[in-house]
């Protein structure tokens, strides 16, 4: 039985097998006990004895086989229970291993995704600016500004050439009295003193003025008022065809900004309806050559050369080939061989200084001719200025006499106050808009602009508009009436 149970110990997993194995030699020794027991000549008392023996020691046996057989059970049962624990932990750590891996996965393409709509939003960023570059505006320069600017130019030369005074026809204010009278005396001083300096004679020439009476103080003062009056009468000509000039300029640089205006938007309409002016021919940045000047002449290696140039290339040379074997057919040449071709190169330098002097003075006549026009169309220029200043002084003075018959009307200060209609709120909007994006922007401009953008609002856009302003007119209108009907019963 000891040999048993260590068998089972030392077995683990084999317990039972050692248990049937051990009942099987318990049940052949008993058998034998049995069997020798009948068979021998022993007397017949003893014999119950020893089966009382054999029986109580198999029941022994059975015993500690069955608790042998419990015990290894239990060890069994816990064993498979600490694998499927582990088993268990096991199987949490890789849910949680696959849960943090889905997540990185996760946040990954997240991030991929915002950029790709990160780089779509500055590639179409980019198309904008790239189509807002190839907008070339053919709005050309007003007229009255580059004709005030080319005499701007024409005033700064002539002050770099003086020096020193004022840019342009100098004007020069008129002299007092007292310095008409002191150049006539002044020579008649310096005869009688010629070794005074000029701090003497200006001593003795004002006290001479002091002592002087008012009739002969009056031509001088007479001289003095005739070219105040001229002058002043200049100066105010001047003055008033300036402000005409700049009015006029005004008015034309509204054209041109609603010309260039127009041509934006046909742009931006041009380039989301199709593209057609995206890809357009590209313009010659090169100047134009005056075909009417004359051309530049040869020299004598390039006479040669065009000379030559028949027999190589009958020979298939091509352009790189003939320059290398001119060049050095040239500078194998000698003196005398070279002498045809200078004496050619020479006559058409010649013919070209004569043409050049016919060309020059040509464009002499042209530029002369030019400026005559340009005088011409700036009196014109002048004409048309100062009769759209006297228009706007006739409507500045209906306009001020109006705002004075309004105000000698007496107001009445309870009088409902007609609320901002669908445009007003909407140009206070777009107002805002605008200055944000253009600061700096002329009024006129913005006020175009806002024409404009009203003018492209759809039908359901304006109608929004309209009702923003629909309740303030509707409580205007209750106003109003309750406001009539109060005026009427207390008149």
């Amino acid at each position: 039985m000891a040999t048993a149970a260590a068998g089972s110990k030392r077995g683990g997993g084999r317990g039972r097998k050692a248990l049937v194995a051990v009942l099987d030699n318990d049940a052949n020794i008993s058998a034998g006990k049995a069997a020798a027991a009948l068979g021998s000549d022993v007397s017949a008392s003893p014999a119950p004895k020893a089966k009382r023996a054999s029986s109580k020691s198999g029941k022994a046996a059975a015993k500690a086989a069955a608790a042998v057989a419990a015990a290894s059970v239990v060890d069994d049962v816990a064993e498979l229970q600490g694998m499927l624990e582990r088993l268990r932990l096991e199987k949490e750590k890789a849910e949680e291993m696959v849960r943090e891996r889905d997540e990185v996965i996760r946040k990954k393409e997240e991030e991929i995704e915002t950029k790709e709509k990160e780089q779509e939003r500055l590639h179409a960023q980019l198309r904008k600016v790239q189509r807002a570059k190839e907008f070339k505006p053919t709005v050309s320069l007003p007229l009255v500004k580059s004709m005030l600017e080319k005499e701007q130019d024409g005033d700064d030369k002539g002050k770099k050439k003086k020096g020193k005074g004022k840019a342009g026809p100098e004007r020069k204010k008129p002299c007092t009295a007292y310095v008409l009278w002191l150049k006539d005396q002044w020579t008649e001083i310096k005869k009688e003193n010629p070794e005074a300096d000029f701090k003497e004679v200006t001593n003795t020439l004002g006290t001479k003025w002091k002592a002087l009476g008012a009739e002969e103080k009056q031509p001088y003062e007479e001289r003095y008022r005739q070219e105040k009056e001229a002058y002043l009468q200049v100066v105010g000509q001047e003055k008033r065809e300036a402000e005409a000039m700049k009015l006029l300029e005004e008015q034309q640089m509204q054209w041109t900004a609603k010309e260039l205006l127009e041509q934006y938007l046909k742009f931006r309409q041009e380039a989301e309806e199709g593209g057609d002016g995206k890809k357009g021919k590209r313009k010659n940045s090169k100047k134009d050559k005056d075909p009417a000047k004359p051309k530049q002449p040869m020299s004598a290696y390039f006479v040669y050369t065009q000379e030559r140039r028949a027999a190589l290339v009958a020979e298939k040379k091509n352009v790189p080939e003939i320059g290398k074997i001119t060049g050095e057919e040239w500078k194998s040449m000698t003196e005398a061989q070279k002498a045809p071709y200078e004496e050619v190169a020479k006559k058409q330098k010649e013919e070209y200084h004569k043409q050049m002097e016919v060309y020059n003075q040509m464009k002499m006549e042209e530029a002369a001719s030019l400026e005559k026009e340009e005088e011409e169309q700036m009196k014109i220029m002048k004409q048309e200025a100062l009769q759209l200043l006297k228009k706007k002084e006739k409507a500045d003075n209906i306009i001020k006499k109006t705002k004075e018959k309004r105000q000698k009307k007496v107001v009445d200060p309870n009088r409902p106050k007609k609320p901002a209609s669908s445009f007003l709120l909407f140009s206070k909007e777009a107002r805002k808009q605008l200055l944000e994006e253009r600061p700096g922007i002329n009024n006129s401009t913005l006020n175009a602009l806002i024409s404009v953008k009203w003018k492209e609002l759809s039908g359901e856009e304006r109608q929004a508009w309209s009702d923003k302003a629909a309740p303030a007119m509707s409580a205007y209108k209750k106003e109003m009436d309750e406001y009539t009907k109060a005026h009427s019963s207390s008149a």
